[in-house]
């Protein structure tokens, strides 16, 4: 598994290993979706991780789908981040932000009472959120209507704009696992007609427009992509995922992005699949895979070509210094769900490092 130590070029951004941190939701901001000293303190140890991929943080105000997820929407909530970002590079590692909209996931009681919006309007029905008031169904969201898109595209801008003065080396694109912008992706959840519906090429518009957004702002090379076209999550599906994964790999080689972000598989296993190939053989860029890779799976995935770097989620929530432990051949601490989402230190930065950690 050698390999996974291996310096890598990521665009614009030089990586010291090919073992990234996937984003990780961790509900530890506060009220008003500004991160905190506790996140600054957690992604810091985390900083011998080749890239930090931040949590879904909300591009625009009215879309919290988790209650207390950081927003990276305003001066103030740039300014904290910058916290973050400090911590992290003083440290010496690399930190991008995933910017977000809830979408359909997104529910009144986390909104000061203001309707979801979709595509379409569809709940979710597998699941139930999360609020102060306790565990809710979710709501049936208002569909979008076409002028209504073009501010959520300034949204997304508007953000990258901020995560680049909170100090992040770039952002990733949350086009995944059923919030908004997947939701337009797959015909599960878009039923609409016009413009934003109906071909995969209609349906793919959305996520096109702010990535070419995002792109002003960053430059393609600092920007990345994150896609799950089999996961079920929030109710998911479509027709054909393998067709829209190879659509979207060809598609995406216009923008010469810093990376492609694809989720292997389904959280829930109700859709099966084969996305990689497709992918792998039509996407030119760097392609990073995610969803329960073993060390040595990781390693000989990029060893075979299949990859060119590997995002570590849960392993990173309960081992700070993965990379350390990987390469010592360490046991890794259990990560504990009961304390996935709850506030405090607890569960978050108190996880032990080894004695001898040295960065990777």
């Amino acid at each position: 598994m050698s390999q996974i130590f291996d310096p890598m070029q990521l665009g614009a951004v030089a990586l010291k290993n090919r073992i990234l941190m996937a984003p990780l939701t961790r509900c530890r901001a506060d009220d008003e979706h500004l991160p905190t000293p506790l996140m600054a303190e957690y992604y810091a140890q985390r900083a011998s991780a080749g890239l930090i991929i931040a949590e879904a943080t909300m591009a625009m105000p009215g879309c919290s789908a988790f209650w207390r997820e950081p927003g990276i929407y305003s001066d103030k909530h740039a300014k904290a981040w910058r916290t973050v970002t400090d911590a992290v590079h003083q440290k010496g590692g690399k930190i991008f932000l995933q910017i977000w909209h809830g979408g359909r996931a997104c529910h009144p009681a986390l909104n000061d009472g203001r309707e979801p919006v979709a595509p379409s309007a569809l709940a979710i029905t597998n699941d139930e959120v999360h609020t102060p008031e306790g565990k809710q169904a979710y709501t049936v969201p208002r569909a979008l209507t076409d002028d209504e898109i073009p501010a959520i595209i300034e949204g997304f801008k508007n953000a990258a704009k901020y995560a680049k003065q909170a100090g992040f080396d770039g952002v990733e694109v949350h086009g995944a696992n059923g919030y908004l912008l997947d939701e337009f992706l797959r015909d599960g959840a878009n039923k609409r007609d016009g413009a934003y519906g109906g071909s995969i090429e209609n349906r793919a518009r959305l996520l096109l427009e702010v990535i070419e957004a995002v792109s002003e702002v960053w430059g393609s090379e600092r920007v990345g992509v994150r896609l799950s076209p089999l996961n079920s999550f929030n109710s998911m599906i479509d027709s054909d995922p393998v067709a829209l994964a190879t659509w979207l790999a060809k598609r995406l080689n216009d923008f010469e992005l810093a990376y492609l972000h694809l989720m292997r598989g389904d959280f829930l296993g109700e859709q099966q699949g084969d996305v990689i190939s497709p992918v792998r053989e039509h996407y030119r860029g760097n392609l990073i895979l995610n969803m329960a890779y073993s060390a040595s799976e990781a390693g000989e995935s990029i060893k075979q070509g299949q990859a060119d770097a590997i995002a570590f989620g849960v392993p990173f929530i309960a081992n700070p210094d993965l990379p350390e432990r990987l390469q010592h051949g360490a046991p890794l601490n259990d990560a504990n769900p009961e304390t996935f989402y709850s506030p405090g230190a607890e569960g978050y930065t108190d996880y032990p490092v080894l004695e001898t950690s040295t960065a990777v």
